[in-house]
């Protein structure tokens, strides 16, 4: 009997304990956000979208293209082209639809897109997930003000997508200094987007032709890379079968303008950028495949270094 007196002992003692540590642990367990969701996302100006940190294999559009978003007084802007980036919108880009936040819980309507709704969780002082349980993905967002944010930088890391927000680019000028090439005869480039945005035409057609009625040449595969120690220089190269690789160096004259220099030949040449497209994902438009497949990527630029080469 007194054996049984003090295993039944033991056994309260325990059970009590256990319920105080539970109750001590949910006492000192807080999940009520200190600060409102509507304060949290307004806490920042722009929020840049953190595309390579993305998890689950659903997409959700308007977040797949926007480089920033913004959530301004129940309306939602985004920064989804890289040309104006920083002036669009004083820097804050194009209003693209509105927004209801309540409860850590995100609904956006977005203008094209539609409804989407997102469970927000804070992971540190300037990040937030946005998760998508309608796909099972989530969004990963960095928190900037307008003033330290480096436009710059967002600009020449993304520069494919750069290349892409153009119908075309015509070629309006041709140094003197250089040797004859068969590049010498393309007058027109186009970098597309979708399904493989590594994809570019070429154009021999005449100088001034409208981008809408040119006649594409040639289609083959191109590739952007980084210049160790310059970030604001560019490799581009231009898979052409025929008469082998192009290789150039990119540099970006203004939003509208490139500079390519062509280390074998020596030449550089300029070209301006025509029929702008501004990504909202209409769908009434004569370039359809450009406006409605634009997505940002997991994309990590391949660093390398010019060509030997060195200009004359």
């Amino acid at each position: 009997m007194k054996t049984i007196k003090l295993v039944l002992t033991f056994a309260l003692t325990a059970t009590l304990f256990t319920s105080c540590y539970t109750e001590v642990l949910v006492d000192d367990y807080n999940d009520t956000p200190q600060i409102s969701i509507n304060q949290l996302l307004g806490s920042y100006e722009l929020w840049y979208v953190d595309i390579n940190a993305t998890k689950g294999f659903g997409e959700t559009p308007f977040l797949q293209k926007a480089f920033t978003m913004s959530f301004k007084n129940g309306n939602v802007f985004a920064n989804n082209n890289i040309v104006g980036l920083g002036n669009t919108g004083n820097g804050f880009g194009i209003k693209v639809g509105t927004y209801d936040a309540y409860d850590m819980i995100l609904d956006v309507f977005h203008t094209v897109d539609g409804f989407s709704t997102f469970d927000i969780y804070q992971i540190d002082n300037n990040t937030i997930e946005l998760y998508n349980p309608n796909n099972d993905t989530s969004y990963f967002l960095d928190g900037y003000q307008r003033s330290n944010f480096d436009y710059d930088f967002v600009f020449y890391d993304n520069i494919h997508y750069f290349l892409q927000e153009y119908n075309a680019w015509e070629k309006v000028y041709t140094s003197n200094q250089g040797a004859i090439n068969e590049f010498d005869n393309e007058n027109f480039l186009q970098f597309l987007s979708g399904g493989n945005d590594s994809e570019f035409r070429s154009s021999q057609d005449a100088n001034g032709t409208n981008s809408n009625n040119l006649y594409w040449d040639y289609t083959g595969l191109y590739g952007v890379g980084n210049v160790t120690g310059n970030t604001k220089l560019k490799t581009l190269t231009l898979d052409y079968d025929y008469f082998d690789n192009e290789y150039f160096e990119l540099s970006v004259i203004d939003d509208g303008t490139i500079a390519l220099y062509h280390p074998t030949s020596g030449t550089t040449y300029e070209f301006v950028g025509r029929g702008y497209i501004q990504y909202l994902k209409t769908t009434n438009t004569k370039n359809k495949t450009a406006t409605t497949e634009k997505m940002r990527k997991y994309r990590k630029e391949k660093a390398e270094n010019p060509r030997t080469n060195t200009r004359v």
